[in-house]
């Protein structure tokens, strides 16, 4: 049976939903450095307007968006 892998995605996404940047990762510790730069590059303008940086875990990197840039 395989091990299930985990892959760490973060996303900055604006107000409607788009995603601006996405860097997916099998790295934990380079996907909180990626998480913590995407929320500190955030200006408090597209904070108030609903920008946010997002991390999450997939398990295939089907999962990915296909614009991401992928670091393995």
């Amino acid at each position: 049976m395989a091990e299930t892998r985990k892959i760490w995605v973060n996303e900055q996404i604006d107000p409607s939903g788009i995603i601006h940047a996405c860097i997916a990762t099998c790295d934990e510790r380079q996907a909180q450095d990626c998480h913590t730069s995407f929320q500190n590059n955030l200006t408090p303008e597209q904070q108030a307007l609903g920008w946010v940086a997002q991390m999450r875990v997939v398990e295939s990197w089907d999962e990915v968006p296909v614009n991401a840039l992928k670091l393995d």
